[in-house]
């Protein structure tokens, strides 16, 4: 499906959901997620998921397959092995693509520094529930399927509580 640029996102941190929303804010598409098992606030170095309204700064991974481990937003070459409940460890990996988040208010203007994305993970298990290290985690397959619908510039808007 072919982005559209009047598309925005909506993440609620109380659902652990987000929503691709229309541009007259019908819901289109929604995805469970993980946010950040820290809590939320945007001091550096706190690893807390940020609130408030961002835009998507960059797109990273077009062409990588699932499952690519990417360090520092590059490409590593390797595949990762998804962990099992039984089988979670502290390994916060970022996998397939990378939809990098600039804050655009002044409470959340150090996002973009901060590193926060949204991004595969290796902990599929564990989404649904506040697990991540800061970012905003997708399960693989539903993270290739957003990256392919919105573009650089998507409004995307973190809140606590549900719409």
């Amino acid at each position: 499906m072919k982005p559209n640029p009047t598309q925005r996102l909506l993440i609620h941190i109380t659902n652990q959901e987000l929503y691709l929303l229309s541009s007259g804010g019908s819901i289109l598409t929604t995805w469970p997620v993980s946010t950040s098992k820290f809590g939320l606030g945007s001091e550096e170095g706190s690893f807390c998921t940020p609130l408030g309204k961002f835009r998507i700064s960059e797109k990273i991974g077009a062409s990588a397959p699932l499952w690519m481990i990417f360090k520092s937003r590059v490409e590593t070459g390797v595949l990762a092995r998804l962990s099992s409940q039984e089988d979670i460890t502290e390994e916060d990996l970022v996998l397939t693509r990378i939809l990098w988040l600039e804050g655009m208010e002044p409470a959340n203007a150090n996002t973009k520094k901060r590193y926060i994305y949204i991004h595969g993970t290796n902990q599929e298990s564990l989404i649904g529930r506040p697990a991540s290290h800061g970012c905003i985690r997708l399960r693989n397959r539903d993270m290739v399927e957003l990256f392919d619908r919105v573009e650089v510039g998507c409004q995307v808007e973190i809140q606590q509580s549900p719409f």
